[in-house]
């Protein structure tokens, strides 16, 4: 397996990487050793060992007056991903507030097609929150973007902590899946009428996602505060009128 292409979508890339898998493949040898196996010039791998060094991928030993290098176990690559998606979502909420003041205006996504749809679906779980609220068309869904799609959903879902209160209709219950309960943190009532829906509407954080019917075949975010709002007020007053299941 082509390992450089992999470590650079990790951030690991050019030379740096070629270095840390000498580094790796060696165990412990001297900075000069490690540049020879990687191919790079000498006077460039002792930069690159103070970056690996910083960013806690190898181990300097000082062994008969040389120094060494030593790789650390690969599992550092995880930890290092760890804490910068820790750093991330600390300043997120900065991040956003920022671009919120700037980019006042809504904006509209529109995503054509299954991908598209799939798209859509996930975007939605995009921003850990404490609660999703939606109104599901569950024979349009099933057909697309399909039952792999919806199970992922509801496993990441579950993952992050995300309780869903949701308004289906009770004449598209063909199938026993998906019901109220703490397991997957879902609360489902059945609206007043029993006509089917033909749009999956969620929504959350301040946006508002639409699934069309298979026929229509496509995706829509709305990233608006207002339209959210409305919506998320039209939500609760169907709630209140629909009938728990």
């Amino acid at each position: 397996m082509e390992l450089e292409p992999k470590l650079a979508a990790l951030g690991l890339t050019g030379k740096r990487a070629r270095f840390y898998l000498a580094a790796l493949e060696l165990g412990d040898k001297t900075v000069t050793a490690v540049a020879q196996h990687a191919g790079i010039e000498r006077t460039t791998a002792y930069a690159l060992f103070e970056k690996l060094l910083e960013d806690g991928l190898v181990t300097q030993v000082e062994r008969g007056g040389r120094t060494h290098v030593v790789a650390e176990d690969p599992d550092v690559l995880v930890r290092n991903l760890d804490d910068k998606r820790r750093t991330l979502d600390e300043i997120l909420p900065d991040l956003r507030a920022i671009h919120a003041r700037t980019h006042g205006a809504p904006r509209f996504r529109l995503y054509d097609g299954t991908e598209g749809i799939r798209i859509v679906l996930n975007a939605v779980l995009a921003t850990p929150l404490p609660e999703i609220c939606g109104i599901l068309s569950m024979r349009e869904l099933l057909a697309v973007p399909g039952p792999k799609a919806l199970r992922n959903f509801i496993a990441e879902r579950v993952k992050m902590r995300t309780r869903l209160r949701v308004i289906r209709a009770q004449s598209e219950e063909t199938h026993d899946i998906w019901q109220a309960g703490e397991e997957e943190l879902r609360e489902v009532r059945y609206a007043p009428s029993s006509d089917a829906f033909r749009i999956t509407t969620f929504i959350y954080g301040g946006k508002v996602a639409l699934i069309s019917s298979r026929r229509e075949n496509y995706g829509l975010i709305v990233d608006s505060e207002e339209f959210a709002g409305l919506q998320q007020a039209l939500f609760e007053t169907m709630w209140q009128t629909s009938k728990p299941a």
